[in-house]
């Protein structure tokens, strides 16, 4: 016992714990934790969704909803507009993955252009976000506002209930989970400066990195079945 340092004694005390049962860093733990939490934040607002969109004999159809390209048709060209969003956010996933694999092998400067790629990924999907929600406040749909002329956007039967709300939960998730995008561009902003000004090569890892790179995932992820709910189903 006397070749153990204070340290290692604490350790073996009845009440210390023990080994961890986890060989992962403790704020990649709680970075997983906030995020499964946050898992279920979506969940319930995609399930309560899934629950008023199929307890409903009619329901706008998505095909008709979102079938214009902002600024070049307005009609004729269903889901091509958020194809090229979704495009967009998969590839800022990429090159986060990129940016995070670059900071395994501690390259200061693919890191640095690997999160400049990944932030402008962020904002082109934000501003593709924006021109979507300006172009359906135009047709008339915001919250507890729809359009007074219906049967464009009904494949049967018209319901003014259904379409308020699909508005509603519309700009409600895909809000919530543009704030999620939002605080992850900035977040990944204030990580480039301190990846620029090195406080990672003094600290000898880039952990952080990889830590923001879960967290820009998850809204990716999230994205997925945000998409297939709203634009698909």
């Amino acid at each position: 016992m006397d070749s153990l340092s204070k340290l290692d004694q604490v350790k073996t005390t009845p009440w210390a714990g023990g080994r961890s049962p986890w060989s992962v860093e403790y704020g990649k733990i709680m970075m997983w934790f906030f995020l499964l939490s946050d898992a279920f934040t979506f969940s319930s607002l995609l399930v309560y969704y899934g629950a008023q969109r199929f307890s409903k004999f009619a329901w706008p159809d998505p095909d008709l909803v979102f079938q214009s390209i902002p600024g070049f048709a307005d009609h004729g060209y269903p889901l091509v507009f958020v194809g090229i969003m979704t495009f967009i956010l998969i590839m800022s996933s990429v090159t986060m993955v990129l940016a995070v694999e670059a900071g395994h092998r501690r390259s200061k400067r693919e890191v640095i252009w690997w999160m400049v790629a990944t932030i402008i990924g962020g904002f082109m999907f934000l501003g593709c976000q924006a021109i979507e929600w300006t172009h359906l406040h135009h047709e008339g749909f915001w919250w507890g506002q729809i359009p007074k002329e219906l049967g464009q956007f009904f494949d049967g039967e018209v319901s003014a209930v259904s379409a308020q709300q699909f508005a509603n939960l519309f700009f409600t998730i895909t809000g919530f989970h543009g704030f999620h995008v939002f605080s992850g561009v900035v977040i990944n902003i204030i990580i480039l400066c301190m990846v620029i000004n090195g406080t990672f090569e003094r600290r000898g890892h880039y952990l952080m990195v990889e830590k923001v790179g879960l967290y820009w995932h998850f809204v990716d992820l999230v994205w997925v079945f945000v998409f297939t709910f709203f634009y698909l189903v």
